[in-house]
């Protein structure tokens, strides 16, 4: 509307109002300022509003501004002028709640109603985004059966479910190893409809929850059906009624109506699968149980989102468009900390409350991110890919892109102003100094998991029925190569060797005399085999006997030797009964992923240190780099579920890593010291090739384009 100024105030009449309108008292202001609510039945929408708008709306009326400004100094300590009336004037006509002009109300309203659904294009994104499907109307059915569920309110049934809760606790605490097998036993394809069918009960119990509540306090329920987001169908009630309500406290009891029915099913399915036997009853409440706590705890009760967190918060700060009004304060005080404008703030609040409101304005924002990427990625690999990338580049525009874009066209328009600052320029300064540190290289760091062991391992075991004859070195003693370090003894081996040495020798002789005698040389082909059998039995039977005098292959240290091992004991077959250590000093290896081994050099300077103990690290050289991948690890020990550094998966006992791997080997620079002799998990710190921070993520970025580009 066009400004009114004073003198054109004096032969203007006032529109009048819609007939429809009514107004309600509301809660006391944090200033201890009445409120009072307008409500507009038809939109079902209501509007907070202050004393003054109040006290100039009670005097519509009257017709005539002059009458109303001099009504209200007469009777109230009030001092407004004509520009009050003006903002209020320009409040009612832009929400539509003046009687519309006959002679221009035709084309003012439907050129309103073509702003407000804009373009083709936007009016199909705010239906991708978010539209509702009204169901049913379901005030005369609430009137009807809210009597019904009086004793849910109870204090009796608070008494008996904060009961329930402390019973099925103390039981889930003591149960939850099966409860933690049994969630992931669930993790099928009927179990998973198990979970959605659960989840959309307990919503349909949290809208009935809200609508019973407000239906308790009086206010009336217009709708109730399917709000859908990006997609995704979730119930709605439709409570706006309880903006009539004076007491907040009432708001807030419909707002958390909703998660409090929620809590209730999980705490009464919690102790129902608690206290009843296994069965089918029991696999019913399970889903229930569970899916329950979380989807209540994190999302409904979250006041990051409009969910009933967010209504709950509001109402208990008393300040309605919460996050409007806190997002306004973070960026007034964005700007101010980026270029001191001098600007005063949009609304003044106790310091305590300014500050809270501009930091939950900024969680609001991360949480915002991270759940909208999250939304994007999900909304990116559901659709086929072409259908995939345009809705992924909707969200990311429509929820990330555009607020960043809204507040630089402010910044744009406030331009003269900023750059005349000096908070502007040293802000210029570290920006500037940012950018330098994010693509100029920096001596960078590598870590992983490794292990330090000796250079040679000769673990002993014992053979097959086994008894220790001699034990002439005990644990720690030095070993010589060659050396037989321990002796077992068995009876059977010595006779069968020698009945087979027998047997070896009788055909040997019957297979060089089969040339004289007609019937020999006819079966000298059978006598040449069973000479090639006795005679590789004989050296099965060598080599066996070999284990029961174990020679040490290199000179090192004999370890792990059994105090309680004696002559005359008798081991199990394969028992490992010690272990020789080279002296050849120790060795570490790792395993970096592709992007990390690049920066990695033969002859880098690396350390190790120890897992649990905090005493000298051990300084390594790089001494080698596997120019092919890793396809099987060598062991579990490597892999992130047993505290490696490797992200793999288990497979019938072989740990194959989910992206490429290259193993670096090490080798130790100094005394290994008190690590010496044995193996020692860690951390390898490689002191790699200087590289810019911004490089592996303009990497990573450029990777990921590359590979989902391909359709």
């Amino acid at each position: 509307m066009d400004s009114l100024l004073p003198r054109q105030f004096e032969h203007l009449r006032l529109p009048p109002l819609r007939e429809e309108l009514s107004l309600h008292a509301g809660p006391a202001l944090a200033t201890g300022e009445p409120s009072y609510t307008l409500e507009d039945p038809v939109r079902n929408q209501f509007f907070r509003i202050d004393w003054l708008t109040f006290e100039v709306l009670r005097r519509w009326a009257l017709g005539s501004p002059q009458q109303v400004l001099h009504d209200i100094e007469q009777d109230t300590p009030l001092d407004i002028g004509y520009g009050e009336i003006e903002s209020v004037l320009g409040f009612l006509d832009q929400n539509q709640l003046l009687q519309p002009d006959p002679l221009a109300s035709v084309k003012t309203m439907a050129a309103r109603h073509q702003a407000q659904r804009g373009a083709w294009y936007t009016q199909l994104l705010h239906s991708y985004l978010f539209f509702r499907i009204p169901l049913v109307k379901p005030d005369r059915w609430l009137t009807r059966v809210a009597p019904s569920f009086e004793w849910i309110f109870s204090n009796t049934f608070a008494r008996l479910t904060l009961l329930a809760l402390l019973i099925s606790g103390v039981q889930i605490y003591r149960e939850w190893g099966r409860l933690g097998s049994m969630l992931m036993d669930t993790f099928t394809p009927s179990g998973l409809a198990c979970y959605g069918l659960a989840l959309a009960g307990v919503k349909c119990a949290h809208e009935l929850g809200h609508a019973i509540t407000a239906k308790r306090r009086g206010c009336r329920v217009p709708t109730m059906g399917l709000a859908f987001l990006v997609l995704w169908p979730v119930p709605y009630t439709d409570t706006n009624d309880v903006w009539r309500l004076n007491n907040k406290h009432h708001r807030q009891q419909v707002a958390a109506a909703g998660v409090a029915t929620e809590l209730i099913v999980a705490i009464w399915s919690s102790l129902a699968w608690a206290v009843l036997p296994d069965g089918v009853l029991r696999s019913i409440v399970f889903p229930l149980a569970t899916t329950t706590w979380i989807a209540t705890l994190a999302i409904n009760a979250s006041p990051f989102m409009r969910f009933d967190g967010y209504f709950v918060v509001s109402d208990w700060l008393d300040m309605p468009n919460l996050h409007g009004r806190s997002f306004a304060l973070a960026r007034w005080d964005l700007r101010e900390r980026l270029f001191g404008l001098g600007a005063p703030p949009p609304e003044y609040f106790p310091p305590r409350r300014h500050w809270g409101l501009i930091l939950f304005a900024w969680g609001v924002w991360l949480y915002r991110l991270t759940l909208f990427l999250g939304i994007a990625v999900l909304v990116y690999h559901f659709f086929i890919k072409l259908v995939g990338i345009f809705l992924f580049a909707i969200e990311m525009s429509w929820f990330i892109l555009r607020p960043l874009a809204t507040e630089l066209r402010v910044w744009r328009k406030l331009w003269p102003q900023i750059k005349t600052t000096r908070r502007t320029r040293r802000t210029a300064w570290l920006v500037g100094l940012a950018v330098l540190l994010f693509v100029l290289p920096w001596p960078t760091r590598v870590q992983s998991s490794g292990v330090l062991r000796p250079a040679e391992v000769f673990p002993i075991h014992a053979p097959e029925h086994a008894m220790l004859s001699a034990l002439p070195l005990r644990d720690g003693a030095k070993v010589k190569a060659g050396q037989v370090m321990l002796q077992f003894a068995v009876a059977e081996n010595a006779s069968q060797r020698q009945g087979l040495e027998a047997q070896i020798d009788s055909l040997r002789w019957r297979s060089e005399g089969a040339g004289f005698d007609v019937e020999q040389r006819a079966q000298s082909m059978v006598l040449r085999e069973q000479l090639a059998s006795a005679e590789a039995k004989l050296d099965l039977l060598k080599e066996q006997a070999a284990r029961y005098s174990p020679v040490a292959p290199f000179a090192g240290t004999l370890r792990d030797i059994d105090s309680e091992l004696a002559p005359g004991v008798w081991v199990g077959k394969n028992e490992r009964v010690g272990v020789l250590v080279s002296d050849k000093g120790e060795e570490v290896s790792t395993y970096l992923d592709e992007d990390t081994v690049r920066r990695v050099a033969i002859g880098d300077s690396a350390r190790f240190y120890p897992d649990g103990l905090e005493g000298p690290f051990v300084r390594l050289e790089v001494s080698g780099i596997d120019q092919d991948a890793t396809h099987v690890l060598p062991s579990g020990m490597w892999s992130a579920q047993h505290g490696g550094s490797v992200t793999a998966r288990d497979k019938q006992g072989y740990w194959f890593p989910e992206h490429a791997v290259y193993r670096v080997s090490f080798k130790v620079t100094e005394s290994a010291g008190d690590l010496a002799g044995r193996s020692w998990r860690g951390k390898v710190v490689i002191a790699a090739d200087w590289e810019a921070p911004g490089a592996r993520l303009v990497r990573g970025m450029a990777a990921l384009l590359w590979r989902e580009a391909g359709f």
